[in-house]
């Protein structure tokens, strides 16, 4: 019996050998000529070692939905929101802006965003139309960080895709933030000035910001968190928003006292086109497909959705019934918030951030507007300044609060960053994300009255008292429905058809102008 017990024993040892050797084979064998061709590098001169195909597909896709958010997603929320006069001039400034945009993007602006540093807060600026620049691993030169030792902390970020998707992936959020700051010069601002305007301001102002938060300028260098651009989006298209409405005036008497969207369902198709991309706003900035990235699109839709309702219930308790023009307002300050600090949060505290840009934002446009005469004398035609400035610097407040340790090591370039609430040096970072803030309101408040007086210099910022009058029939020879009404100028010599010398019947006035109803 003890025999044959040792026998089997050294058998069961001897076997066991034998499949571990078979699995260490295996192994080989598939860390070599087993892996499947298409994980393999270098497989054709389009795949490259450093290409991972799942990280530029999901680059693609994410900077393709944030392209979604503007066109056709804004374009529809812009033409629809507004009263009908102004459907087809609001929905073509923001066309208008997200085309230029691409143009300067590609010539000049991507690397003063994220090129090499000309100055701590600008990149040197360069073309980025080149296969040479192109077609290789995208880098980010500037974002390497070091310790005060002089000691590398964290190596330049370097994406394993091409640096054309990362061109593509910053592009459509140099758009979004262009078409954000339109929504506030609605109704009165000349489209000729405004196609000066949005290359200037794209130049001199989002440029600056997106190299000092992103591109590793000194805010970046600092520590100062901006996960997917609640400063470098929001908070500066709100200031410049609001700036720029200062400078270029009210809308006129009759529209600042009744403006009805001209289409409240369209809005809401506007809107969720803008809810949904915001999966690949937030979800795109890790800059690949990793866990930091689902982390940042569950929260995204938390906060969105808690702050919707929030806006709601405050509709219902003061205004007695629910508003859906409130709704929306409420889902994208849901959105704004959560966008400082979407992948480095818990899901409690995207809940926490959704109540209070649901509650806060609501208070300053609903109360403290109408309140407060500096703002209610500036006219902010879809309240951008609320809904985008005050939710980005709440949102980058509490990031400052609520940033979580372990998912800060995931993504952000400081190591041990961590948010007030951790305590240690998390009351620092809140202090640093209100500096930043507070540079970021600075800089745009000064550039963008600088570019309205510099356009002023060359014509006028509004359009002329007729063209206020009649709307998009007068600016564009167009009309968003083929429908006489609001804003039409009436011409009794184009409505009356005479059949005889005393018989008249009316008939629509024909649009005129670019395009015609034959």
């Amino acid at each position: 019996m003890l025999f044959a017990y040792f026998s089997k024993a050294r058998y069961q040892v001897k076997r066991s050998e034998e499949l571990t050797g078979v699995r260490i084979q295996w192994a080989l064998a598939m860390s070599t000529s087993s892996v499947p061709v298409a994980y393999q590098g270098n497989t054709s001169a389009a795949v490259k070692d450093w290409l991972n195909k799942g990280d530029n597909a999901w680059q693609m896709v994410s900077a393709t939905l944030v392209g979604l958010q503007s066109v056709p997603g804004l374009v529809i929320l812009y033409g629809s929101i507004v009263k009908k006069k102004w459907a087809v001039n609001s929905a073509f400034m923001a066309l208008y802006a997200f085309a230029a945009v691409w143009i300067c993007w590609v010539v000049w602006a991507y690397n003063m965003s994220f090129g090499d540093k000309l100055l701590p807060f600008w990149g040197k600026a360069k073309p980025a139309l080149g296969q040479k620049l192109l077609i290789e691993q995208a880098a980010l030169p500037a974002t390497a960080h070091y310790y005060h030792s002089g000691q590398v902390e964290t190596p330049m970020a370097m994406p394993y895709y091409p640096m054309a998707s990362m061109v593509y992936f910053q592009c459509v959020f140099a758009g979004i933030t262009v078409v954000i700051l339109a929504g506030s010069l609605l109704g009165r601002m000349s489209i000729k000035a405004w196609m000066l305007f949005v290359p200037l301001w794209l130049t001199f102002s989002y440029t600056v910001g997106a190299f000092s938060l992103w591109g590793g300028g000194f805010l970046f260098q600092w520590g100062v968190i901006d996960y997917s651009g609640g400063y470098v989006i929001h908070l500066s298209s709100g200031i410049a928003g609001l700036t720029s409405a200062y400078w270029v005036g009210p809308r006129s008497v009759g529209d600042r006292e009744r403006f009805p969207p001209n289409n409240v369902l369209l809005v809401l198709a506007g809107a969720g086109l803008l809810w949904l991309g915001w999966t690949g706003f937030n979800g795109g900035d890790p800059y690949a497909a990793n866990i930091d990235s689902s982390m940042a699109v569950l929260n995204t839709h938390i906060c969105a959705s808690m702050s919707l309702l929030i806006w709601t219930t405050l509709d219902v308790i003061f205004f007695k019934k629910p508003s859906v023009i409130g709704a929306v307002q409420g889902m994208i300050t849901g959105l704004v918030c959560i966008t400082p600090g979407a992948g480095l949060v818990q899901g409690w505290a995207a809940m926490v951030m959704g109540i209070l840009s649901g509650s806060i934002p609501w208070f300053t446009m609903m109360v403290l507007h109408r309140r407060w005469s500096f703002l209610s004398n500036i006219d902010d035609t879809l309240g951008v300044f609320h809904t985008h400035a005050v939710a980005g610097l709440l949102g980058g407040a509490t990031t400052g609060l609520f940033a979580e340790p372990v998912l800060c090591n995931l993504f952000l370039p400081v190591t041990n960053s961590r948010g007030g609430v951790y305590g240690g040096v998390g009351g620092v970072q809140l202090l640093k994300q209100l500096a930043g803030a507070a540079f970021i309101v600075a800089w745009n408040a000064v550039v963008t009255s600088l570019i309205c007086l510099l356009i002023l210099l060359v014509m006028p910022l509004r359009m002329s008292h007729e063209q206020m009058q009649i709307g998009d029939d007068e600016v564009h020879g167009e009309e968003a429905y083929a429908l006489w009404g609001d804003g039409e100028k009436y011409d009794v010599a184009g409505h009356l058809l005479r059949f005889s010398d005393d018989v008249e019947l009316q008939q629509p006035h024909a649009a005129t102008g670019v395009t015609q109803n034959v």
